[in-house]
């Protein structure tokens, strides 16, 4: 089918909502071409100030930019504070509290995962018609075979089951009482794959994409789950691996680990460009939805228990924490329709809401087909036309066990400056992580570099469809709007207070994102509101379904040196 005519009814066909009838007509096999194919791109602990979209000079991200600045730069975009919670969100719609998922990720050898009740987004996608396939990081559990990602509404799977892996060795390693357990994970729909040993996971993961693009049946839509394991540290006392030749070309970086680091995100980013580019070979690309976000910020901090050296600045705190720089993504959409238009949207959305949203962008009903109950709510037409979100809360967690919570909430007041109003209470790591940090700004940065972006393999791609591409002076005014800075007045460091740990902490997001200024005590009656919110959610919470390590079970040594399913 043409390519331009599919792209220019397929938006109209979504918003409308007409696939569930026309798929009753003769030509339903025909209609399945209408249906946008969907790309989502989950970076693993990318900072807010590891893309060139929100100002850094210091790392070249031109694919991921060129897609930004061809779409729609969602500079309002939260997740949850770490991996597991995060994807639990993404797949289910839900708040992690409804799942008993809100603490931390789940480890090797914990017999739990996310809980099978629970339909999941490549079901109901599949429930359309989709191929759908995940590369890379699953992380919602592996113990028993119903866990596994093929069982959960997936037709192929490459990738990881636990939280990270060596990026040439694949081997995960997890400490019990001072030993370490070290075990092989990598798998090719449910066998381990020892043949990709010695391949750099990003360029595997890469490789298969374009495959999967190159032999996808034409006519029917596809769903890529792209769970990058980049940028997450891999193994204890070699926490950062990318190929020494993109180290090498960073050199003006002069901390080694930063940039190591930066050379694992410049080569997810060249991920990006190859995908993007395959699509393009494919004539697919007119009609893909790309959705990147990263699914917690950056554990900055030296003393994390896998620091990455990723930087989060100028937001407060780091993963794990309920500060802006810990739950708010750098993320984008990008869809061939928003290229004639492409803006910097503070639209308020949350990561539940990607279920209903993409499901509705698919030709789903998700007032009809989806459960009443979900905590994600419906975006695409607020996204697809410019209106406002439909979201005016989100609830970013409650963690009993750590005992600390978190809450924005928008009020509809006439004041612009005075509407989004975020409720910190308690803190994770009593405090120590709760300040800023990684401040990469230096003047051996070298400057921005337009014309790298326009070079790359993403924009070139984009510059064969049907729209314009966005020009450079239009690129610096959304790179300018999409970036925060906070350096007015208090120094930003480490030790930043304040805490929250003794009482609740409030913020005003619209004049002070980076979350300086405590205003509870002089906000009472707002402090009271979110708080009293807070504890209605807590009533509804699952208590968490972590459960003590199951080993010698799970222990690798019993299946091969392999993290294996072990419990039937």
């Amino acid at each position: 089918m043409n390519s331009v005519v599919r792209m220019a009814l397929a938006p109209v066909a979504a918003a409308l909502g007409v696939f569930a009838l026309l798929a009753s007509l003769p030509f339903a096999a025909a209609l399945q071409s209408f249906r946008p194919n969907i790309v989502v791109i989950l970076a693993d602990d990318m900072g807010w100030n590891d893309v060139g979209w929100h100002g850094s000079d210091q790392i070249p991200t031109p694919n991921l930019d060129a897609l930004a600045y061809n779409g729609i730069i969602l500079n309002n975009h939260y997740v949850q504070p770490v991996c597991t919670p995060s994807r639990a969100a993404l797949m289910t719609g839900r708040y992690p509290i409804h799942l008993g998922m809100q603490g931390s990720p789940i480890t090797p050898a914990e017999p739990t995962g996310l809980p099978t009740q629970f339909k999941i987004l490549p079901e109901y996608l599949r429930d359309l018609g989709y191929k759908t396939h995940i590369l890379g990081k699953w992380h919602l559990g592996y113990y028993r075979r119903q866990y596994l990602p093929l069982r959960r509404g997936f037709d192929s799977f490459l990738g990881v089951h636990n939280g990270y892996s060596g990026y040439y060795d694949y081997m995960a390693q997890w400490e019990v009482d001072g030993n370490l357990i070290t075990g092989f994970d990598l798998y090719k729909n449910e066998t381990p794959a020892w043949e990709n040993v010695g391949r750099y996971a990003t360029e595997l993961y890469s490789g298969e994409a374009v495959k999967l693009i190159k032999d996808h049946p034409t006519g029917e839509p596809m769903f890529l789950y792209m769970a990058h394991t980049g940028v997450h540290a891999s193994h204890r006392g070699r926490f950062l691996e990318a190929p020494q030749g993109r180290v090498n070309s960073l050199k003006y970086i002069i901390e080694p680990n930063r940039r190591t680091y930066a050379a694992m995100v410049s080569k997810l980013d060249d991920s990006v460009g190859e995908l993007v580019d395959a699509l393009r070979e494919r004539d697919m690309l007119s009609n893909t939805i790309i959705l990147f976000m990263s699914d917690n910020g950056a554990p900055a901090n030296l003393d994390a228990l896998y620091p990455n050296w990723g930087s989060n600045f100028p937001l407060r705190g780091v993963k794990g924490t309920l500060w802006e720089g810990g739950v708010r993504s750098p993320s984008f959409i990008w869809y061939s329709q928003f290229q004639t238009n492409p803006r910097v949207s503070d639209q308020f959305i949350h990561i539940t809401d990607w279920l209903p949203t993409l499901y509705t962008a698919a030709g789903g009903d998700s007032n009809t087909d989806l459960p009443v109950d979900l905590d994600g709510i419906d975006q695409w037409n607020a996204i697809l036309w410019n209106l406002a979100s439909r979201r005016f809360q989100a609830l970013l967690n409650i963690d009993e066990r750590e005992r600390s919570a978190g809450i924005i909430t928008k009020f509809d007041t006439p004041d612009p400056t005075r509407r989004t109003w975020k409720l910190v209470v308690g803190s994770f790591g009593r405090g120590n992580v709760d300040g800023f940090f990684n401040d990469v700004r230096s003047p051996l940065n070298p400057l921005y570099d337009y014309n790298r972006v326009i070079n790359c393999k993403a924009y070139r791609a984009l510059t064969t469809l049907f729209e314009p591409t966005t020009k450079e002076y239009k690129m610096a005014d959304m790179r300018r709007q999409a970036t925060i800075d906070c350096r007015d007045n208090a120094p930003l460091d480490r030790n930043f207070e304040p805490k929250c740990t003794e009482t609740p902490c409030l913020f005003n997001l619209d004049r002070d994102p980076c979350e300086k200024v405590d205003l509870a005590p002089n906000n009472t009656a707002i402090v009271a509101r979110l708080y009293n919110t807070l504890k209605v959610f807590r009533r509804s919470l699952v208590p968490q379904i972590h459960q003590p390590l199951d080993l010698p079970a799970a222990n690798p040594a019993r299946f091969n040196n392999t993290w294996s399913t072990w419990s039937f």
